[in-house]
């Protein structure tokens, strides 16, 4: 069924194909045919044949059981983040900060009511949640998440927090609309976040805004330690000032690299 909302330009197969990559969910791998059809709405024979396109493309596969998505697919991703150049920016800023802290530092993006990652430089610890590029999280229970939404004006943020998660994570914190929105200002009036255990238990953190020429928040940058070994005194007392210190440098190098000329090499002629 087409989209009753969609103007005349509006490609509805490409929009039904972005449907069945979607409707992969986390921690379910593999999907049967008749649950891609029954995630996305599509026919049987609809969802078949986007899968067998899609698998052709290289971005799912078939297995035992059903469909599986490929590591092509984050190519999709990859492309976004490697094309905005943010993480070529980021990237020795947050290895000074990894290696001043001995801690594992991302940057997320807000998507929705989630946060998903786009940049990470991690230690080898053992967490309750494995984070990798592309991951997602419910926003509001991560401090990457909480300085994003503190960007907002207060109604946008509620209007973003209404939206499902799409991480599969069921958080401990539940806040109601009163508790976010104090939250949110004490964020936005401090300039950083502290989550303690509210997304899963053992996972504390910190975040700051990165932001660009214009003081826009384009992204966040955290820290993140396991509570049973950093308290909140050192995650707040030794290691803020570093990670405000880092993304200090790099929303100041951000800022450079965008009023930078951007340089085309001519193509070679023949």
């Amino acid at each position: 069924m087409a989209r009753a909302d969609a103007g005349p330009d509006f490609i509805e197969a490409l929009a039904r194909g972005l449907d069945v990559i979607r409707a992969f969910r986390p921690r379910e791998p593999v999907m049967s045919l008749a649950a891609v059809a029954g995630e996305t709405g599509l026919a049987r024979p609809t969802a078949r044949r986007m899968l067998l396109t899609l698998a052709n493309l290289g971005y799912v596969r078939a297995v035992d059981g059903g469909f599986e998505l490929t590591a092509r697919v984050l190519d999709l991703g990859m492309t976004y983040v490697l094309s905005r150049s943010l993480w070529e920016v980021a990237r020795p800023h947050m290895e000074a900060l990894v290696a001043q802290t001995h801690e594992s530092s991302s940057i997320a993006q807000l998507d929705g009511s989630d946060i998903i990652y786009v940049a990470r430089v991690a230690v080898p610890k053992i967490v309750a949640l494995v984070v990798t590029i592309g991951t997602r999280f419910p926003a509001m229970q991560t401090s990457l998440g909480k300085v994003l939404l503190a960007a907002l004006p207060l109604e946008e943020a509620e209007r973003v927090l209404a939206e499902p998660s799409r991480s599969g994570i069921t958080p401990r914190y539940q806040p109601d609309a009163a508790h976010r929105a104090a939250e949110l200002r004490d964020v936005r009036a401090r300039g950083w976040s502290l989550t303690d255990e509210e997304l899963a238990p053992g996972i504390r953190s910190i975040a700051a805004p990165l932001r660009d020429g214009s003081g826009r928040v384009i992204a966040s940058l955290n820290v993140n330690t396991h509570a049973a070994e950093t308290p909140v005194e050192r995650l707040t007392g030794e290691y803020l000032p570093l990670l405000l210190h880092a993304a200090s440098a790099i929303s100041a190098d951000w800022a450079a690299y965008q009023s930078a000329p951007q340089v085309t090499a001519p193509v070679a002629r023949s």
